[in-house]
């Protein structure tokens, strides 16, 4: 993926637009930053990491999981550009809420943050989906997200503390790690 293309999405993207108003002066913090509710808005490098992993294309249907403040969300559907759909999924209502009122402060008619529905794992009504992000930690693969891929489509997690790229090609799926990483854990 051209490396470019996710450094103009954090540029259209700001993410203090996606922190609590109090949180706001650390947006160029390279760390995690809370925001309520045990969660927070991810490390930038780790989401920009995650982000040249996933490889989203223009018109690609993407898949948030734990969209959390909506920031993963917001950079997803700047990615897929008009022609693409971003689901943002979050189980905690407050942060649905709050992702929604942020996401609604750029011009992403082509994405959405939902409630997620509590033990049910992504959403299979609307799949399948050439992109799965999932920001927040899983025990072991969650083999009912890895089922809503699309042919050709890719899914990178945290699991177990490892980040995951999972790729599934003509039926097949291959799985790479690349690195340790400490996230929330998936629910």
């Amino acid at each position: 993926m051209d490396g470019d293309r996710v450094t103009d999405a954090f540029a259209a993207v700001p993410r203090e637009w996606f922190l609590p108003v109090r949180e706001r002066r650390r947006s160029g913090y390279d760390g995690p930053i809370p925001i309520g509710h045990g969660q927070t808005n991810s490390q930038p490098r780790t989401v920009e990491a995650m982000l040249r992993l996933l490889e989203v294309r223009p018109g690609d249907r993407v898949l948030d999981v734990g969209s959390g403040s909506g920031w993963t969300t917001g950079l997803l559907a700047h990615l897929t550009g008009p022609t693409g759909s971003v689901r943002g999924l979050e189980l905690e209502p407050e942060l649905v809420m709050f992702g929604r009122a942020n996401l609604a402060g750029g011009d992403w008619p082509w994405a959405a943050i939902r409630q997620a529905t509590p033990g049910e794992l992504g959403d299979v009504e609307h799949a399948p989906y050439d992109r799965i992000l999932v920001s927040a930690e899983a025990e072991t693969l969650p083999t009912e997200l890895v089922a809503q891929l699309d042919d050709e489509a890719r899914m990178v997690l945290p699991v177990a503390g490892e980040m995951l790229l999972i790729e599934r090609t003509a039926g097949e799926v291959r799985v790479s790690r690349h690195g340790r990483y400490r996230f929330v854990p998936l629910r």
